[in-house]
């Protein structure tokens, strides 16, 4: 094609995917300021709109190409699709969340000739929209956020329980937008940028000082329980005795534990096929240490006529049982959407529990161990603004995940230190309890306490808080950081305009 610029394409791909040493499990958090500022004088220096959002659409393919190609395990390994089409189809994903890096650089085109500050606030603020759009639409795919990887030791980790993740990514986007600023202008002009750019990063290191949230009652004793069921063999029946046996041998071995977390759909039967003796078995011990007992289980439950099937994680112990059913699901995961002309995609995939139903939106914290737990489920702690729901009523975030389906990926550091961005926003301990990894204990300040070995069989055991109060992030949730951003679209939009009126009137 006639004036592609290959070069800037070519570059634009290798920076986005170096991109992903930003984030866990490699945490060189620098690089995703570094990355954009490319990004920003790549996008800058296109002669058309359309070449900025191809330039910028490559950078978004080399990021989530190099950050969630681990899609193709879950689709190929354990999903039965063919190699052909998992590659297919692990390419149109990425692809598909690339359009939105496109969207910013066509948008962010409009600022480059009109002036300093109007680059520095507008690409910033456009870049943030299309995180935020990304992780709405169609259910959403936040993931590799840019605030991501703002978790400690990064000076940026301050902002997050002040501003949320998206709030995080705006003062990285600002910070790149300051340095590309700072290496484009003349020596005599520039100094305010790189002293604004390092004020913002002394701000986020000072915040870092600052108690939003304080413990509330007793510490308490929890175990993790982490069973290491290959993906291949969890739902096989063959292997369900074994399975069994494997999550009642851990939990009899976590001695004076208060609270007990078994992963999602731990027990690969639904809740009304297990064993009345096993299940006599569990409460027996969970009463006898006094103990509250969280098993990831699937539901079946006739209603109106009609059975419903969902994901859960039901209690037992000296509380009274409970229940909690996953409100967010995984599109072709968990259900398909527009199943009349989708439902053939159940015929390549082979995927069980893939026509769940939605939880009920708003579940109140369930009172286990003394305190009042918020339970979410896998992919469910990726959306901040949907976890802050039960906050600040909940004293203790609890997180129930199987990311067997991926394998040994990137997709369990990642999905590890998203976790650590929810425990910082929330002011509360983040409780992880996984099939295969990342299980862990992370503290109210985002600092992992405890981590079990990866793809191990283990228990992980050790003391946890629950906490009260509210962060500022709990009280005002995304609102100030999309007002911001808001601003700065409209800023664009009007610049936009007037670029277009100039070429009408020259014309």
């Amino acid at each position: 094609m006639v004036g592609v610029p290959a070069f800037s394409c070519a570059v634009a791909l290798t920076v986005g995917a170096l991109t992903v040493l930003g984030y866990a499990p490699f945490a060189l958090f620098a690089v995703p300021v570094l990355s954009l500022a490319t990004l920003f004088g790549l996008v800058l220096r296109q002669s058309t709109a359309r070449h900025a959002a191809l330039v910028a659409f490559f950078f978004g393919l080399g990021l989530f190409g190099a950050g969630v190609s681990w899609i193709y395990v879950s689709l190929h390994v354990y999903g039965g699709m063919s190699v052909m089409l998992a590659i297919i189809a692990t390419i149109g994903f990425c692809s598909f969340l690339a359009l939105f890096s496109a969207l910013f650089g066509a948008g962010a085109w409009y600022a480059r000739d009109n002036g300093r500050l109007l680059c520095i606030v507008a690409l910033p603020a456009c870049w943030v929209a299309t995180e935020w759009m990304r992780g709405v639409i169609f259910t959403g795919f936040p993931w590799l956020a840019v605030g991501y990887s703002q978790t400690f030791p990064s000076p940026l980790a301050g902002y997050v329980p002040v501003l949320g993740v998206y709030g995080v990514s705006l003062v990285v986007a600002v910070s790149a937008a300051l340095l590309h600023d700072f290496l484009t202008h003349r020596k005599g002009r520039k100094r305010w940028s790189i002293a604004l750019l390092f004020g913002m990063w002394a701000v986020g290191a000072g915040l870092q000082q600052v108690h939003w949230t304080s413990p509330v009652g007793p510490s308490f004793l929890v175990a993790l329980l982490q069973g290491n069921i290959p993906q291949d063999r969890k739902w096989r029946t063959d292997e369900v005795a074994s399975t069994l046996d494997t999550y009642r041998s851990l939990l009899q071995q976590q001695g004076k534990a208060k609270l007990v977390v078994m992963p999602e759909t731990a027990l690969p039967l639904f809740v009304d096929e297990l064993p009345l003796g096993y299940v006599d078995e569990l409460s027996r011990w969970t009463r006898s240490a006094q103990a509250d007992l969280i098993i990831g289980v699937p539901e079946r439950v006739v209603e109106q006529n009609e059975t419903r099937y969902y994901n859960s994680a039901v209690t037992m112990g000296t509380s009274a049982g409970q229940t909690y059913r996953k409100q967010h699901l995984v599109p072709f995961g968990e259900f398909i959407p527009a199943k009349p002309l989708l439902g053939w995609v159940l015929d390549i995939l082979h995927i069980p529990l893939a026509d769940l139903s939605s939880g009920a939106a708003a579940q109140p914290p369930l009172r286990l161990a003394g305190q009042r737990v918020a339970i979410n489920i896998c992919f469910e702690d990726v959306f901040g603004e949907e976890i802050i729901r039960t906050l600040p009523e909940a004293t203790v975030l609890v997180n129930l995940s199987n990311l067997a389906w991926f394998g040994d990926t990137l997709a369990l550091p990642q999905h590890l230190q998203i976790a650590q961005v929810r425990a910082l926003e929330t002011g509360r301990y983040m409780l992880r309890a996984t099939n295969t990894g990342a299980t862990g204990i992370i503290n109210e300040r985002g600092r992992i306490v405890q981590l079990a070995p990866m793809h191990r069989t283990v228990g992980l055991l050790d003391m946890a808080q629950g906490f009260t109060g509210a962060t500022p992030y709990v009280q005002m949730g995304n609102l100030p950081t999309l007002l911001l951003c808001g601003a700065g679209v409209l800023l664009v939009l009007c610049a936009a305009v007037r670029n277009y009126r100039a070429r009408f009137l020259l014309s």
